[in-house]
């Protein structure tokens, strides 16, 4: 079985779990995790900000950027097919009490316009833009388009929060470093368990004030890791070994969907289709109503894409 469902299925490697065993730890809640304060030092630089906190997962870091930014009651910005808006299970409303709007975008982008015509936007509110952009097909956030919304969200007086979850393989897509994106947000997240190939993980990174306030919401939702360094060890090796390599999950998704601009492969969408492409031994994940997609990672090669290609020519020849 060809298992394209997710790049969240990478597993780490023999060496990554190698470089795991050799972590130096502490209690990562009095702060006094070498391994895991490393990786905070590294990502924060990285990013372009002052500070960086480790959490298990990115929907965590996102709602703690909302809950450490927001006012309760405040509206938050977002295009309608974001994993903020849908994959979080409320959490904006629960975790900080805002009002969510969402917006239909192109591409899963909203325009600087879009955001100041927002009449209930402003201090204390907050937009989340995400990049890559997931239900778009992990489409690429051009960096202009990306700083002139980030600007609309500062005029009217609200953050910005970017939804980084998969943004090396935009800067990897593109070659623009990720700072270049992530120091014009208030507040970035990046994950580590999908395309890095981390058992878990995520970073939050922002100003020392954000970090700080971060840190309460971090206990709040239950967050303290104690020896931390073994998962952040997994982090820091994926920084060293597995950036790059995403170019090959890149040229991967290609050759099933040449419009692809990243790691995910579009597929249209048919009555039974997914059950077809099981049967015969592929399978693939949901992207938005009326599409599929098939994900590329570590541990998917050329040979299993070549398969891939050829049981997708198949079932849609007999269609």
């Amino acid at each position: 079985m060809i298992d394209l469902r997710s790049d969240t299925l990478t597993k780490p490697t023999a060496q990554m779990l190698a470089a795991m065993t050799r972590a130096e730890v502490g209690d990562e809640q009095y702060r006094e995790d070498p391994t895991t304060n490393e990786l905070q030092r590294r990502m924060a630089e990285l990013l372009g900000h002052e500070a960086a906190l480790f959490v298990p997962t990115a929907t965590m870091a996102n709602q703690m950027a909302l809950r450490s930014q927001t006012t309760p009651g405040a509206t938050l910005v977002a295009e309608e097919r974001t994993h903020v808006v849908v994959y979080e299970a409320g959490g904006p409303a629960i975790h900080s009490g805002l009002m969510v709007r969402a917006l239909r975008g192109d591409a899963g982008r909203l325009t600087s316009e879009q955001i100041s015509a927002e009449p209930d936007l402003g201090p204390g509110g907050m937009v989340v833009l995400e990049n890559t952009h997931r239900s778009s097909g992990g489409r690429v956030w051009p960096l202009d388009e990306f700083r002139a919304a980030v600007d609309a969200a500062h005029e009217k007086g609200a953050k910005l929060h970017l939804d980084g979850a998969r943004l090396f393989n935009a800067a990897v897509a593109t070659g623009v470093p990720p700072s270049d994106w992530a120091r014009h947000a208030d507040s970035v997240t990046i994950c580590f368990s999908k395309g890095l190939a981390c058992p878990t993980g995520a970073i939050l990174a922002g100003s020392a004030d954000v970090i700080e306030r971060a840190w309460e919401s971090k206990f709040l939702f239950g967050g303290a890791l104690r020896q931390s360094g073994i998962l952040a060890a997994a982090a820091l090796y994926a920084l060293d070994n597995h950036v790059e390599r995403l170019a090959e999950d890149h040229a991967r998704a290609r050759r099933l969907d040449p419009g692809a601009e990243t790691n995910f492969a579009v597929i249209e969408d048919a009555p039974g289709l997914q059950e077809r492409l099981r049967r015969r031994g592929l399978l693939v994940g949901n992207l938005r109503p009326g599409r599929l997609r098939a994900v590329t990672y570590a541990g998917i090669t050329d040979d299993d894409v070549e398969h891939a290609a050829a049981i997708l020519e198949e079932v849609y020849a007999r269609a």
